[in-house]
């Protein structure tokens, strides 16, 4: 992914201010204006940001929604996602476990509402999830849900119908399924499975009754038509939370050369997801500590969401920080329990 974008001229560049107002009103960008937020000359991007706070304003005012994730299984994963630490054709140094015990996942939990998390992320590797692994969810979410006043957002994988059913029955929340990239790029990640059958999994998922959590990776070689489809198909399938994740590229992973990242293309990123997705949750989630560097408290003004603590394979910033960035800014953690 190119770092120098080329700036459009000043006459015909889009006012952002405009836009936002049109998204406010039930409006949606266009594809051609989604392509023009990522290829803006950097000079417009604190317009462009000031646009984006408009929108997120009016969903979320200046709440920051805190999450926190447990990678509850690792590794063992017989898909072949060229970007993951723990598919099959990955030779990463990763923990490599089955299902932790419930106490393990009852601690996180503890964790999470110790950090004043609203949302508690359980994920599984693997295609889809076992019948005994959907038993033991259902056994510890109810724990959870008896001591903690946490949302319990899973990730584990396809689901039928029918295994959303007993998810929602026992208390789940929301289930994570990201759809990573665009249906055309999709391939070039992954080809053990197929980008409909993530579709698939979100449509179970939303006629069970549940709330979708869907986004994506930026980063990993895709063009920019790439990020822009993948915005614009959340858009129509309106997830109530989207990750924005930022490729790290691990070593050992079929990846692992792929993309280049700048912060401002970085924060251009965040800026389409709001405007395509308005009312979403929207999360900075894994690379943003890398990506965003200095310029991390930006992200704040499109996004509203993001872990505290260690994302699947690789390590956060310790929450203090976190904390310390949302109170400088003049933000606060929302109250979700």
């Amino acid at each position: 992914m190119p770092t120098q974008l080329t700036p459009h001229n000043n006459d015909s560049a889009v006012p952002w201010h405009e836009l936002a107002a049109r998204v406010l009103s039930g409006g949606a960008p266009t594809r051609s204006e989604c392509l023009s937020i990522l290829q803006s000359n950097d000079s417009e991007l604190l317009d462009l940001l000031a646009a984006a706070y408009r929108v997120r304003r009016a969903a979320h005012g200046n709440r920051v929604h805190l999450n926190l994730l447990i990678n509850a299984k690792s590794g063992q994963c017989g898909e072949d996602c060229g970007y993951c630490s723990q598919s099959k054709v990955s030779e990463a140094d990763v923990p490599r476990y089955d299902l932790v015990r419930p106490e393990r996942i009852l601690d996180g939990a503890e964790t999470a509402a110790g950090r004043r998390a609203g949302t508690y992320c359980i994920v599984l590797s693997g295609l889809r999830p076992s019948r005994g692994e959907l038993d033991a969810l259902a056994q510890v979410v109810a724990q959870i849900k008896a001591r903690f006043s946490l949302r319990i957002c899973v990730s584990p994988g396809l689901l039928s119908e029918s295994q959303a059913v007993e998810l929602k029955q026992c208390g789940v929340d929301r289930v994570n399924h990201n759809l990573n990239t665009s249906r055309g790029f999709y391939p070039n990640i992954c080809t053990t499975h197929a980008y409909q059958d993530r579709l698939d999994t979100l449509g179970a998922v939303r006629r069970a009754g549940l709330e979708i959590c869907s986004g994506g990776i930026v980063g990993m070689g895709e063009k920019d038509e790439d990020v822009v489809e993948l915005a614009l198909e959340l858009g129509r399938l309106a997830p109530e939370a989207v990750p924005v994740n930022f490729f790290l590229p691990i070593p050992g992973t079929p990846l692992q050369g792929a993309g280049r990242l700048d912060p401002r293309y970085c924060l251009k990123v965040l800026s389409l997801f709001r405007l395509a997705n308005p009312k979403c949750e929207l999360r900075i989630a894994a690379g943003r500590e890398v990506h965003l560097g200095s310029l991390q408290p930006l992200g704040l003004f499109p996004a509203d969401s993001i872990f505290v603590g260690d994302y699947l394979t690789t390590k956060g910033q310790p929450p203090d920080e976190d904390f310390r960035m949302i109170r400088e800014l003049g933000f606060e953690p929302a109250i979700d329990g």
